[in-house]
């Protein structure tokens, strides 16, 4: 009987220390577009950080937004932020994070988060 006891009060423990969160982050070019900047002199300024997120929530596998436009709305509100166009801003170094948690496949939240770096050349 005490073995038993000590056995579901240890998996109670792992259950209830245990995290339901998954994170994945991905660097990668989401837009391929290329642009060459020489950088041969200090024309430049790094303004700072800039993101956007979009989060949707998920009952039995069944819930609103598919991936692809969670991004989207995610690299929207991040634009909006950077506000591109006052002056000749650029966005550097994205980066998109997913973090999926609750207890999958009942309930689960996917939030998607895209940074970027806001640099504007002053030359």
């Amino acid at each position: 009987m005490k073995k038993t006891r000590n056995a579901i009060l240890g998996l109670a423990m792992i259950l209830g220390l245990g995290s339901c969160g998954v994170n994945q982050a991905w660097i990668l070019n989401q837009n391929q577009n290329n642009t060459q900047v020489n950088l041969g002199s200090n024309n430049f300024q790094v303004l700072g950080q800039v993101k956007g997120a979009a989060e949707v929530d998920y009952i039995l596998i069944f819930g609103g937004k598919n991936r692809r436009s969670l991004f989207n709305e995610a690299y929207s509100a991040m634009i909006e932020e950077a506000d591109l166009t006052s002056g000749s801003r650029t966005l550097t170094n994205i980066l998109t994070e997913e973090h999926i948690g609750g207890i999958p496949p009942f309930y689960y939240t996917r939030t998607l988060t895209v940074s970027a770096t806001v640099v504007e050349f002053t030359e």
